[in-house]
C-alpha cells in the first residue's frame, strides 16, 4: 500500500495519543500524571536542567512548567535548590526517585505492549525512519 505523508502523520498522533491514554492510566496508581512522571524522568537523567530546559523537554511553555514545578515541590517530589547566579535549579526527592523507577515500570510495560506486534527488525526500522523524518533535534 502506498501511503501518503497525511495519512502516515495522521497514524504517528493516533498512536501518539493512544500512548498518552495508556501511560496516564498506568501513572495514576501512583498518583502522577503523564508531564509529572516525564518531569521526573528528564531530572533523572539531567539532573542539571534548568527550568527552562525542563520546560522543553517536557513541551511546556516556561510559565506553565514554573506551575508544574511548583505543585511538585510542595508535593515533596522535586526540590528547588540555587543554581549558578540567580538560577535555580530543581532536583529529585527520594519520594520523586521511588516513584520515577515505579512509573518506569508502567511506561515500559505500557511501550512494550504497543510495539509488540512489531519484530524486532520492524521495531528498528521504525526507529530509523521516524528519526529519519525528524532530522536534527537541536534540543536532544
Amino acid at each position: 500500500m502506498a501511503y501518503q505523508p497525511g495519512e502516515v502523520g495522521l497514524a504517528v498522533k493516533r498512536l501518539q495519543y493512544r500512548h498518552h491514554r495508556a501511560l496516564s492510566q498506568a501513572l495514576a496508581p501512583l498518583g502522577l500524571s503523564l508531564v509529572q512522571w516525564d518531569t521526573l524522568r528528564h531530572l533523572h537523567r539531567k539532573p542539571d536542567a534548568s527550568l527552562h530546559d525542563l520546560a522543553v523537554l517536557t513541551f511546556q511553555t516556561d510559565q506553565s512548567f514554573g506551575s508544574l514545578a511548583t505543585r511538585m515541590a510542595d508535593r515533596g517530589l522535586i526540590e528547588r535548590v540555587p543554581g549558578p547566579g540567580r538560577a535555580v535549579r530543581h532536583q529529585l526527592t527520594p519520594e520523586g526517585a521511588r516513584l520515577r523507577a515505579a512509573g518506569q515500570e508502567a511506561v515500559d510495560a505500557v511501550i512494550q505492549s504497543s510495539f509488540s506486534a512489531l519484530t524486532p527488525t520492524q521495531l528498528d526500522q521504525l526507529g530509523d525512519l521516524l528519526t529519519l523524518a525528524l532530522g536534527p533535534d537541536p534540543t536532544a
